[in-house]
């Protein structure tokens, strides 16, 4: 497979998992980061918004990279955090 092939693959993936069914389990994606923004400013003792929520979850992905270089998960993970950081409203 070369490798503009792997990018779109690993890119559709992301895709299908941020505009899949999670919305099902989790609630909209937007939604659902506000409202665990809520629980870590409480958890924190100050302010927390969606979009550090997303930057967050991305540094733990990066962080599972570190350990396991090759992991496609992490990978697909922050694609899609990235896309859903893009599309908020910019309240870093």
């Amino acid at each position: 497979m070369d490798m503009i092939m792997q990018r779109n693959e690993v890119l559709k993936k992301a895709k299908s998992k941020i505009n899949g069914d999670r919305h099902k389990d989790y609630g909209e994606a937007y939604e659902n980061h506000q409202n665990i923004a809520r629980l870590w400013s409480v958890i924190l003792q100050k302010e927390i918004t969606a979009d550090q929520v997303y930057q967050c979850m991305i540094a733990v992905k990066l962080g599972r990279l570190i350990h396991s270089p090759n992991h496609e998960d992490s990978a697909i993970d922050i694609c899609g955090y990235g896309a859903l950081l893009g599309e908020s409203d910019g309240k870093i």
